[in-house]
């Protein structure tokens, strides 16, 4: 299991669970989102800094921003990052 401090809290993903890396990665961020650890229009950790904290491939950190994304929980600004969505 890899476990990494983040500038947001603790994320924990296991390499061996059923669900794939990127939707692991996905729900932690989206639950710290929720919970208000990230708060409305504040950056999420950035794609070079979850790659080297937990050791998985871009295209993989990328899916999981990308599902977030998706979903309407958080947003990117080309050349800036990416951002937690506002609160509703």
């Amino acid at each position: 299991m890899v476990t990494l401090i983040c500038m947001v809290g603790c994320l924990h993903i296991d390499p061996h669970a059923p669900e794939p890396s990127y939707r692991q990665l996905a729900a932690q961020l989206r639950a710290q989102i929720e919970s208000g650890a990230i708060g409305p229009r504040a950056p999420l950790p950035s794609i070079t800094y979850l790659v080297q904290e937990t050791g998985l491939a871009v295209g993989t950190v990328r899916k999981a921003i990308s599902v977030l994304v998706d979903a309407g929980v958080a947003y990117t600004v080309p050349g800036r990052g990416t951002f937690a969505g506002p609160r509703e």
